[in-house]
């Protein structure tokens, strides 16, 4: 019994590294937490929710070393980020061994926020590509395109089934 247990325990790949934590982000600034992913790649799996205060706040994951470059309102080295909101998650695949950091950002409203975190790494091979979707302005686009690029072949048919008939 004991046994099997350890062997169900040992095939977990998932690990919860921030257990439904709350942080306490001031009021135009950012609050931020380490993750240390020396051993191997893993996917970050993060989820966070606003409990009081602002209801704008944004989560993101970048290397530790490009944190100075956040700083200086450079977002180059963001590997994900959710849009502000009162609630959100990201999922990235890390693919190389280092130090990462998740920072919740709060820096565009005047009232500081509480809020919930959990951070979970899945270290199991990752497997098919994951559904990506396009954005909503995107879908619009190739909506559009595909109507007009229907409706230039209609129109272009049409006149040229008339000229075949008026002779």
């Amino acid at each position: 019994m004991i046994l099997a247990l350890l062997a169900l325990v040992a095939a977990t790949t998932r690990l919860e590294v921030i257990p439904s934590q709350t942080i306490e982000v001031p009021a135009r600034d950012w609050g931020q937490f380490e993750i240390d992913l020396q051993q191997r790649p893993a996917l970050v799996e993060a989820a966070y929710r606003v409990e009081a205060g602002s209801q704008r706040v944004r989560m993101a994951l970048l290397r530790r070393d490009e944190l100075q470059r956040l700083r200086e309102e450079d977002a180059a080295g963001v590997l994900a980020l959710t849009e502000p909101a009162p609630s959100g998650s990201l999922r990235y695949q890390v693919r190389e061994p280092g130090d990462y950091v998740m920072v919740l950002d709060n820096r565009s409203e005047s009232r500081p926020a509480t809020v919930r975190v959990n951070v979970w790494l899945d270290f199991a091979e990752p497997a098919a590509p994951g559904v990506v979707q396009l954005s909503p302005g995107r879908r619009l686009g190739v909506v559009l395109i595909s109507c007009a690029a229907f409706f230039g072949v209609a129109i272009f048919s049409a006149r040229r089934l008339r000229r075949a008939i008026k002779r």
